[in-house]
Order: structure tokens, then C-alpha cells, then sequence
């Protein structure tokens, strides 16, 4: 039997996936569980491809949790609203006072903090953590926004330092937001600007190309001196 894992994620979609290959890559032997088996079996092969790496599949939520270290972390990767209810569910059944799961979706930011609440009453630590950076990011660095219970920060926050996205000029892409939802909270801001961003780029594209009449050739290479530096 292979020794306790320092962490656990469950939900492996693409995001979760890359984050538990990411955690691996940096050195942490991390647990991986999914409803779907497959999904599992998917994981732990692409870890041996990709460097043999310390990633260990479960197919029932009490194996995956009894497989990681105390006090245990479990980060969830599975869309927002009933399901993260059902996982919570599922897998606090197994875990114990002074464990922690941190919810790493696009969650409402009072949800996150209704289940803070509903987690302490079980003795249970509670993050919600906006996780930035899409497929390419979680695999090689994200931008992380924990915001919740500082003792459950603390407990995670070795991985998150490596794991996180490494800026020359100011280090690691994460920092503990602050208390109740305000990690899922400062995502949302943060989602809000992309898109406004996105719009903005879109609304020129239109711009220049229905009045101003550019080809297309022409417009990459407007968006093209545009993408070199600051606008």
C-alpha cells in the first residue's frame, strides 16, 4: 500500500486533470478521485507519459480520502452550485475535525460562504479558491485566490507557492484574499474584466473591419502591433 498522499483533488475534467498533474510535477504526491472511473485510469496515465509523476487514482470516495495525510486537503474541480454540494457530501462522510476542502470552480460567492459555515459545524476547515489561468495555466501555473479559513490557507499554503504561476518581478501568482467568500469573490471581479476585455476586442474587430472596410490580413496585422505592448 502506497503511503499517504500530502493532498487530494476530485473532479477531473481538463482543469482538474492539469491541476493534479501541475501539483505532482512540483513534487506533492497527490490522491485523484472521480465519478466517472475513467476519468481516473485517464489521469493516472497521462502522469506515468508525462514523468511517471506521484499520482494515485480512486474509485470510491473512502479509499480516496483515507489515502491522504492528516490533517487532509482536498481540492474540488467540479462545476458550480448542486454539485459541489453532492461532492461535499460524498466526501466529508470520510474525513475527519481539522480536515479541509477547498472548492476551486467559478462559485457564488455566498455559497462559498453558507458552506464555510456549514463545514465548521462538522469541525471541517472551508476554501473557496478562484483559480485563473484556463487548461494551460493549471497545468503550469495559474493565478490561485483562496479566500476562507486562514488555518486551512496555512495548511496548503507550501503547494499553492509552487504550484502557482512564478512572476520575476513579484513571485508566485497567490496570496490569501481574506476571510468568508472572498477568494471566489475577487474571481469574479477578475472574470468580469476579462470579458469586458474580450468585448472590447471583439467590438474593435467589428469596428475595423464593417467601417473602416480592413481584410483580414490587414486586421492581423493591426492586432498583431496592438498584442506588442501596452494599448
Amino acid at each position: 500500500m502506497a503511503p499517504p498522499t500530502r493532498i487530494g483533488l476530485a473532479g477531473l475534467a481538463v482543469m482538474g486533470q492539469n491541476l493534479a498533474l501541475n501539483i505532482a510535477e512540483k513534487g506533492f504526491p497527490i490522491s485523484v478521485y472521480n465519478r466517472t472511473t475513467s476519468k481516473v485510469n485517464e489521469t493516472v496515465e497521462r502522469a506515468k507519459q508525462e514523468g511517471d509523476l506521484p499520482v494515485f487514482g480512486f474509485h470510491d470516495p473512502e479509499s480516496f480520502v483515507q489515502s491522504i495525510q492528516k490533517p487532509r486537503v482536498i481540492i474540488m474541480l467540479v462545476k458550480a452550485g448542486v454539485p459541489v454540494d453532492q461532492t461535499i457530501k460524498t466526501l466529508s462522510a470520510y474525513m475527519e475535525k481539522g480536515d479541509c476542502i477547498i472548492d476551486g470552480g467559478n462559485e457564488w460567492y455566498e455559497n462559498t460562504e453558507r458552506r464555510e459555515k456549514e463545514m465548521s459545524q462538522l469541525g471541517l476547515l472551508y476554501l473557496g479558491m478562484g483559480v485563473s489561468g484556463g487548461e494551460e495555466g493549471a497545468r503550469h501555473g495559474p493565478s490561485l485566490m483562496p479566500g476562507g479559513s486562514f488555518e486551512a490557507y496555512k495548511n496548503i499554503e507550501d503547494i499553492l507557492l509552487k504550484v502557482a504561476a512564478q512572476v520575476p518581478d513579484s513571485g508566485p501568482c497567490v496570496t490569501y484574499i481574506g476571510k468568508g467568500g472572498s477568494g471566489n469573490f475577487v474571481k469574479m471581479v477578475h472574470n468580469g474584466i476579462e470579458y469586458g476585455d474580450m468585448q472590447l476586442i471583439a467590438e474593435a474587430y467589428d469596428v475595423l473591419k464593417s467601417v473602416g472596410k480592413l481584410s483580414n490580413e490587414e486586421l492581423q496585422s493591426v492586432f498583431s502591433e496592438w498584442n506588442k505592448g501596452e494599448l
